[in-house]
């Protein structure tokens, strides 16, 4: 096993020193290809082939998503109808190592035809692909990790370090920040703790179990059963809040009177309970509960006064944000 370990080691440094390489060598031309980037009105396309087309989509999806629209161009479907995607107002950021890769060689006239610019990312800047880019990045390393020397290992993970570092440039340039990522994810964690509010949480209309000062035990505690929620709220005739009604506090009035369930609610709610605003987000609306001196399970949720919904703790730890 120790055997492992030392070709574990030997394939990190050997990857890591590459890369630290690469950080001071790169000149001017990785600011004009940021430049580029930030200056291309249509869409970014990511073209490759092989191991270097994995790398090109990968970019392609993280352009994507910190906005700059980008899509994968595979250099063998574009010699085939695909370069169709392209436009004018693109720019096409190629991948080749070699350089040689005879399905890259052969896009460049095409797309130079278009008008669309191109960026090589290689590790030899002076191949055929180099000689007919408009702008190379030069990524060369002395050796591959591959102990003979040929599986693309060092370069690829050099190719893909550059490719992360013009995204992150390209971002910062733009000043992108929490809030536009998360509306590229949406699905995602992140996505929603920046997006998802109270009210896209709470329990509302025919799932908001209302009831009024008067309204019989019996009745609170069918109502509350019905909206599978933990607890009612005591509202007048125009939805303004008197009071909260768990089911703790229907079980422990039920504990002490047995016979009284055609009380009014009024005899049992709580008549300052702890209240939402439907814009707070759901993540501050999580940790509003987590900080309150005593555990509670649900919240009115108020608008201008009015019980627009109840939020339910419960609710929230399924909405994704953890």
């Amino acid at each position: 096993m120790n055997r492992f370990r030392t070709s574990l080691q030997r394939v990190l440094l050997e990857e890591a020193e590459a890369i630290r390489a690469l950080a001071d060598r790169l000149d001017a031309s990785f600011d004009q290809a940021v430049e580029w980037i930030l200056q291309t009105r249509g869409r970014m396309a990511c073209c490759g082939l092989g191991k270097s087309g994995h790398i090109a989509r990968k970019t392609a999806g993280t352009l994507s998503s910190t906005g700059t629209p980008s899509f994968f161009l595979h250099a063998g479907e574009a010699l085939h109808g695909d370069l169709g995607m392209l436009t004018a107002e693109d720019c096409v950021l190629m991948y080749s190592y070699s350089g040689e890769s005879d399905e890259l060689v052969r896009l460049f006239p095409a797309i130079q035809a278009l008008g669309a610019r191109t960026i090589l990312v290689t590790g030899r800047p002076q191949s055929s692909a180099g000689r007919l880019a408009q702008m190379t990045l030069n990524v060369a390393v002395d050796r591959e990790a591959c102990p003979n020397n040929l599986a693309p290992t060092t370069s690829t993970t050099v190719m893909l370090a550059v490719s992360d570092a013009l995204a992150v440039s390209v971002m910062e340039a733009r000043g992108f920040g929490k809030e536009d990522y998360a509306k590229f994810h949406p699905g995602g964690a992140l996505g929603k703790r920046l997006l998802l509010t109270v009210r896209d949480v709470m329990r509302s209309g025919p799932d908001l179990p209302l009831v009024s000062i008067k309204t019989p035990l019996a009745e609170v505690m069918r109502i509350i059963t019905q909206a599978g929620a933990g607890a009612a709220c005591v509202v007048d005739a125009d939805d303004r809040l008197l009071g909260l009604i768990s089911d703790g506090d229907l079980r422990r009035f039920v504990l002490d009177h047995r016979n009284e369930l055609d009380a009014p609610a009024g005899a049992v709610m709580f008549p300052d309970p702890e209240t939402m605003h439907p814009q707070l987000l759901a993540i501050e609306a999580l940790e509003a509960f987590q900080n309150l001196p005593k555990k509670i399970g649900e919240m009115p949720v108020l608008e201008e006064g009015r019980v627009v919904g109840l939020l339910v703790l419960k609710d929230l730890l399924r909405s994704g944000i953890l």
